[in-house]
């Protein structure tokens, strides 16, 4: 089409999203998140184990239904994804979390799936089901990430070094240009799928995959956030926001290629795509009207806890 998303959606959509979150990023705050080891670990393991796992438990219930089996081995891919490049860092931003910590994840999450053994244990249920032959050229998609989430992201930081104090004097609306290029990609992508003439979708199966999908994020953001606000928890309530929007999202910028490549050719790839297609703007919508609740809480809870780390005045006799 003219908007021409094999280059505008696959190299400069997601690569000016870095370079906006490079931009607009202290330098020091990034820096600072590389050491948050016990938070890198809890989101990794939650989405490429935790969720993955839990997902394909659920399908071996929901495989006696007539629900339409290829939906269900779509929604089996949703949960083999890694978390969003773009959609986790901009709710996190949105709240006034870690944004630092969203964009570490986001990035390694991507890069571990795409480049290590990792991505056998993330498909290898969809290669199972699907009987696929594929194979994922891994260095392909090492370089691609490489080039529009690393390489976009540096860049950003170091021209924020020469224009630091023009950045602060004028304050960019950095979060409406991120949000403007994730809808360019969502239309697009609906765009190329439902395009398809031969996709075979009847509504009762859609209707209940949209259900399923809005009940698996409500749920598993309600988990992700009691474990992180546990009492022996050390994680602070920054942190716990980008925890519920990162381990419970999932990337369709790097979801929709990864289908393409494991699955071309396939005949059934469109209704495949459809549970990843639906998940990610479900992701957006539910992530953005739960903002303004998950932002009142950790004011209040930020308020309470400076509160009980203050000193006590000392009584006067």
């Amino acid at each position: 089409g003219p908007l021409k998303p094999e280059i505008t959606i696959t190299y400069i959509a997601v690569s000016a999203i870095f370079f906006n979150s490079g931009l607009s990023l202290k330098t020091e705050e990034l820096t600072g998140a590389l050491m948050h080891v016990k938070l890198h670990l809890f989101v990794q393991i939650f989405t490429l184990v935790f969720f993955p796992t839990a997902i394909w438990v659920f399908l071996q219930l929901l495989s006696i239904t007539p629900i339409n089996e290829w939906l269900l081995k779509g929604l089996q891919t949703v949960g083999c994804m890694p978390p969003p490049v773009s959609s986790a860092v901009i709710l996190t931003k949105a709240v006034g979390g870690n944004e630092a910590a969203a964009i570490f994840n986001s990035a390694f999450g991507s890069f571990l799936v795409s480049n290590t053994g990792f991505i056998a244990n993330a498909l290898i249920v969809s290669f199972l089901l699907l009987g696929s032959s594929s194979s994922v050229p891994f260095t392909s998609i090492f370089s691609q990430l490489f080039m529009t989430v690393v390489v976009p992201l540096i860049i950003g930081q170091i021209v924020r070094r020469y224009i630091k104090d023009w950045l602060e004097r004028k304050k960019p609306p950095f979060g409406a240009i991120s949000s403007c290029v994730l809808l360019m990609i969502i239309y697009t992508t609906f765009c190329d799928t439902f395009a398809n003439p031969n996709i075979d979708l009847d509504k009762f199966s859609l209707i209940i995959i949209v259900f399923i999908i809005f009940s698996i994020q409500m749920s598993f953001m309600f988990l992700t956030f009691l474990f992180s606000t546990r009492n022996n928890s050390t994680f602070t309530p920054a942190d716990t926001v980008a925890i519920v929007f990162c381990s419970t999202h999932k990337s369709l910028t790097l979801g929709i290629p990864m289908l393409k490549i494991v699955f071309a050719g396939y005949e059934h790839l469109s209704l495949i795509s459809v549970p990843l297609l639906i998940y990610h703007p479900a992701q957006i919508l539910l992530g953005s009207l739960l903002v303004p609740t998950i932002k009142s809480w950790m004011v209040s809870r930020q308020k309470a806890l400076k509160l009980t780390r203050q000193p006590k005045a000392p009584v006067k006799v």
